[in-house]
């Protein structure tokens, strides 16, 4: 077995780079507009209700139109998975992990393909896109290496005369609901998670990008996926996702996206449904309101661009952003000045041209929540670069600054989901660490400082579950820094990390008298 080695970067600067993405942009934009239907136990169906996916950044332009799963559909694909199961379970957890190999190999060679669909599907800069298809191929390849490490259980002691297993077997049906910021990295990889430990799934993209989801299961089948193991059911959260979430089949739920549906989905997750004869697990990824600390004692230019990359990449729709500054007052009006500077210079537009920065965000019901926040910030602090918006061909919002912002401002505290970063002013490190701690997400941190000290204080009172020294919040790579956030937001099921698998299987004592 190959070490894993995280899948790199494409530097697009380099010309044949380039003008392959321009070709797979072509590509893409040869089967915009096509019918997709829902698979379920292998069967392609067919309804005439359809999702409608289309391109934020030009948003008239129709991605794809996918077939809407019902709850009857969903039943249907529920039995078809429960029926699966009692024979995926028993393949082999290797042959198992061959499938994600071979399926990463696949989407390597079509990787600019399914980035550009990205590009037109999610308006991911070229950039932004490039790392969401390497991630989704990280989680395959970490995944299978995983499995493969742990398929014969852990070591526990035996006694004279008695001989002890310790092994790990599959839960049964999950629900993978998966978002639209990472389309294909967090939807493939709570999907691969789920398979490769020997459950069948029924897949539930994000509405706004259920097209990536249907080229993936594509990927899957011909990778030798049996069908069955997963079903593609896009649709209604209110109709279909609550019906499978109530469902007594349902094993577990792995759910990615904002608290407020991640806590429903707890809620209801818990309550005891006729027939059902476990207590559902919950794996939830649920969002958070990341700070980027600047110590008096750092590089206040390395603070700035961190900042700014990690406020304005992908347009702030990512759950690790940063979107609250807290700065030591001492350096405050330097390193502000400087966020000003960069903020002022970003390139804004059509996402497939790779001049721009920035592109979209993702609808109509963003735009308008993130432009009500802007005004909300208007009166809340002062606004440094930005504020303005545009909706007329995608949907466009500067990327947006406010300074002076007190730390129990609304656009300090409330998760906004978009290009806007909100500043504050600490007298010391330890309260820029107790401002850091004042909200009720802790995924992401970062600690810009040179003071040793006061590193290994943010290393021990900083309460997020990824912290980061001296560089932005974003941007975790699949077994490098396993992700998962504390309080609301998640479970802290540290995804691309040693045990993330575990949390989709239950372990198993057995015991012989000798």
């Amino acid at each position: 077995m190959i070490p894993y080695k995280h899948e790199p970067f494409t530097d697009f600067s380099l010309e044949a780079n380039y003008n392959a993405y321009v070709d797979a942009l072509k590509k893409v934009e040869g089967y915009l507009g096509e019918d997709y239907p829902l698979i379920i136990g292998g069967e392609r169906i067919t309804t005439e209700d359809k999702i409608v996916s289309y391109n934020p950044a030009k948003k008239t332009e129709v991605i794809g139109r996918v077939s809407k799963a019902n709850q009857e559909l969903a039943e249907q694909a529920m039995q078809a998975a429960d029926k699966t199961f009692k024979t995926w379970k028993k393949v082999d957890s290797a042959i198992r992990a061959d499938v994600l190999f071979k399926a990463a190999a696949i989407i390597r060679r079509r990787k600019h393909e399914f980035s550009a669909l990205l590009t037109k599907e999610a308006g991911k800069p070229w950039d932004e896109a490039d790392a969401d298809t390497a991630e989704a191929i990280d989680f395959l390849e970490y995944y299978g290496r995983q499995m493969l490490r742990i398929k014969n259980g852990q070591p526990v002691e035996s006694r004279p005369g008695e001989y002890n297993r310790y092994n790990y077997i599959p839960l049964g049906v999950g629900i993978v609901i998966s978002p639209w910021n990472f389309p294909f990295a967090i939807m493939a990889g709570t999907t691969v998670a789920a398979i490769v430990t020997g459950n069948t799934v029924l897949l539930k993209p994000a509405s706004t990008t259920p097209v990536v989801a249907y080229k993936f299961i594509e990927v899957l089948e011909q990778a030798g996926l049996p069908a069955g193991v997963v079903n593609y059911v896009p649709g209604s959260g209110a109709e279909v996702g609550d019906y499978l979430v109530d469902h007594p089949k349902t094993r577990f739920i792995s759910f990615t996206g904002s608290r407020d549906i991640g806590l429903r989905i707890n809620q209801r997750a818990a309550t005891h449904n006729d027939g059902q004869i476990w207590i559902k697990r919950v794996i939830a990824e649920m969002g958070g309101k990341d700070t980027i600390i600047v110590d008096k004692e750092a590089d206040l230019e390395l603070a700035a661009q961190s900042i700014v990359k990690s406020a304005f990449g992908f347009s702030g729709q990512k759950c690790s952003a940063c979107s609250r500054v807290v700065i030591v007052e001492d350096v405050y009006d330097t390193v502000v000045s400087r966020v000003e500077e960069l903020t002022k210079v970003l390139t804004v537009g059509d996402p497939t041209d790779y001049n721009n920065y920035m592109a979209t965000v993702i609808d109509q019901a963003a735009f308008d929540k993130i432009t009500a926040y802007i005004e909300i910030g208007k009166g809340e602090g002062r606004l440094v670069v930005g504020g303005t918006a545009d909706d007329s061909v995608g949907y466009f919002i500067q990327p947006t600054v406010f300074a002076d912002v007190a730390p129990s401002a609304r656009i300090m505290k409330e998760e906004i989901f978009g290009p806007v970063v909100a500043i504050t002013k600490a007298k010391d490190f330890d309260e820029a660490i107790d401002i850091a701690n004042d909200t009720e997400y802790g995924l992401t941190g970062a600690v810009i400082t040179t003071n040793r000290f006061n590193q290994e204080k943010a290393r021990e009172d900083f309460h997020v579950g990824n912290l980061y020294f001296n560089r932005g919040c974003t941007g975790a790579i699949v077994g490098y820094q396993p992700f998962g956030g504390f309080n609301m937001s998640g479970t802290d099921s540290k995804a691309g990390g040693p045990d993330y698998l575990q949390l989709h299987m239950q372990a198993k004592t057995t015991s012989e008298m000798l």
